[in-house]
């Protein structure tokens, strides 16, 4: 007992310094008013590790390890200093505070962080843990029973009336642990039923909103109730992006299902990467247990790259500084000789390197693009430099033509019938590219629906109602946050009689792609060489000699420009 009161004393002391006492003192006056009438008073507690361990360490520990037993001390505490100040008198129970903890950080050591590469096998304690992860689906935000008022249905028992028995949703809990019809009395073992005008949906948080009227010029305070319930996110490791590049790789991922609950909703985005502070729980849903994670804080993650450009690129800008043509030529003409050697596809290479600096993100909502569509008669070697190209880029999806290009929808697994929406390649590839190769290979229907990508920069996702278990449809609108690589196969066409190799461009072949496909493209590229004979011997040669001595420096006489090099600059520029 002495330690429970030296804990609460700890947590007290943690309040007032940290601020969090004059806080909850504020959000009291919210709830004190005369319309105010509610079973539960939820408070939010922003509680850093590293402080309270200077406080009390025995305190520290329970928040970093025991999160349940440390919250029913803080809930404890605030019901204290609620009814010493006479803060809200319409609070009697403990039961009615609602105290949730939210952690700024979590200590930089490996055994808060969970990786998803190394998948817990065994019992994972009810703790709290770091994970980073890239978004792959994703659900709409629907209702849950955030806390309920139960009655005994006894007119002796002293549980009839008041705020004895109130349930309250609590991190991995399913709607089943909050309400039911089963539930007994803990003072007489009889059955209770629940106050339904009491039941909390989400989290139901009242304000006050002012507004005026302009005709009896008078304020008037209403109430006003902002529901925001939960939503299902899966996320998988950040190291699996480099096997969506369709690189050869044998480790395989697992993804991992996030609650978002509350003010958390809607705070994460299909493609992109976050860092979440989550507490891993087991739910329970018979016959089956899954594992989930009830997520804490979320953060967006903003993606790490070269700081400095390398002296080598910084001497021949100021060597080639006399033109304004020259240091773009060296770039693309050395670009890429693990693939061609140098000289040739130098106006594609130029192209590939301006949409990787072009592709980047402005701001939150704003997404700057160039989409390419390579026309050519030998899309062998243009499908390679254009893979190698994708290396390059802060994040490359190559699609495949039987994939999902945007978006598809299936039950969610979980129970909740809700639709769920997986990321599709264009989604994948958030601040990047998505490599579409030839689109030969793709039906009708995903071309209409890549032309219509590319004109609005938006696709949306219809989710029938009654499939779903909504009474009516919805159709989300999501925007396309990466640029699109294609190219199309002019072979056939080239070998027509009086058809003219040296048109313009914009009025030469494009092969099967439709003119209204190729005028959505930001950038359309007829690659035809002019050299014939001699750049197909120059190919060869290349590609006999790198077979034959792998590894070689094949052009000692290039200037040396490492992968390294164009990662600088392509990320300093961007």
């Amino acid at each position: 007992m002495c330690e429970i009161l030296a804990l609460k004393e700890s947590v007290l002391i943690y309040l007032d310094r940290s601020g969090a006492l004059e806080k909850l003192i504020e959000d009291c006056k919210s709830f004190d008013g005369p319309q105010q009438n509610d079973a539960v008073y939820r408070f939010y507690v922003r509680v850093s590790p590293t402080d309270l361990t200077e406080v009390d360490s025995v305190l520290g520990d329970f928040v970093l390890h025991n999160p349940r037993k440390a919250t029913a001390l803080f809930q404890s505490v605030c019901f204290l200093a609620i009814k010493t100040l006479s803060l809200v008198r319409k609070i009697h129970t403990e039961n009615q505070v609602n105290v949730i903890l939210k952690w700024t950080h979590l200590p930089p050591f490996p055994e808060y962080c969970l990786h998803l590469d190394t998948f817990p096998r065994g019992h994972v304690t009810m703790r709290p843990v770091l994970i980073e992860g890239l978004v792959v689906a994703m659900t709409r935000v629907t209702k849950y029973t955030g806390a309920a008022r139960f009655l005994c249905t006894d007119d002796d028992c002293p549980a009839f009336t008041g705020f004895h028995h109130i349930r309250v949703h609590a991190p991995g809990a399913t709607e089943s642990a909050t309400m039911r019809n089963d539930f007994i009395c803990s003072m007489c073992s009889s059955p209770l039923k629940e106050d339904v005008k009491f039941r909390v949906l989400g989290g139901e948080i009242s304000v006050k909103v002012i507004r005026m009227r302009f005709k009896k010029w008078k304020f008037l305070c209403e109430k006003m109730s902002v529901v925001v319930d939960k939503q299902l996110v899966e996320l998988i490791h950040t190291k699996a992006i480099d096997a969506l590049s369709a690189k050869q790789s044998s480790v395989r991922f697992q993804s991992v299902t996030f609650f978002l609950r509350d003010e958390l909703c809607n705070s994460m985005r299909l493609g992109h990467l976050y860092s979440v502070v989550g507490i891993p729980a087991h739910v329970h849903q018979w016959p089956n247990i899954t594992w989930s994670i009830e997520a804490n804080g979320v953060r967006k993650l903003e993606r790490e790259g070269p700081q400095n450009i390398s002296n080598t690129l910084q001497e021949l800008l100021q060597t080639t500084s006399s033109s304004p043509w020259r240091f773009s030529a060296i770039l693309a003409h050395c670009f890429g000789l693990d693939v061609t050697p140098p000289g040739l596809y130098n106006t594609l290479k130029l192209v590939l390197l301006l949409s990787l600096v072009q592709t980047r993100a402005a701001a939150e909502e704003t997404f700057h693009c160039l989409d390419l569509l390579i026309v050519t008669c030998d899309s062998l070697i243009v499908d390679r430099l254009m893979m190698y190209s994708l290396g390059f880029a802060p994040r490359g999806v190559r699609h495949r033509a039987t994939g999902e290009m945007f978006a598809s929808l299936c039950r969610d697994e979980h129970g909740t019938g809700n639709a769920n929406i997986h990321a599709g390649s264009a989604f994948l590839a958030s601040g990047g590219i998505c490599m579409l190769g030839d689109l030969c290979f793709y039906q009708k229907d995903k071309l209409d629906t890549l032309e219509s990508a590319l004109e609005s920069r938006h696709v949306s996702v219809f989710i029938p109602g009654r499939k779903y278990g909504e009474d009516s449809n919805d159709q989300l609108s999501f925007p396309v946050p990466c640029s699109f690589w294609a190219l199309s196969d002019s072979t056939p066409s080239f070998h027509r009689p009086g058809r003219s190799v040296q048109a313009a461009v914009g009025a030469g072949d494009i092969g099967s792609v439709s003119m209204h496909l190729a005028d959505a493209f930001g950038l359309v590229v007829q690659c035809q060489d002019e050299a014939g004979k001699d750049a197909l011997a120059t190919l060869t040669a290349h590609v006999l000699q790198q077979a034959v001595w792998p590894g070689e420096d094949l052009y000692p006489a290039s200037i040396k420009l490492s992968c390294q090099d164009y990662k600088e600059i392509l990320y300093c520029s961007s």
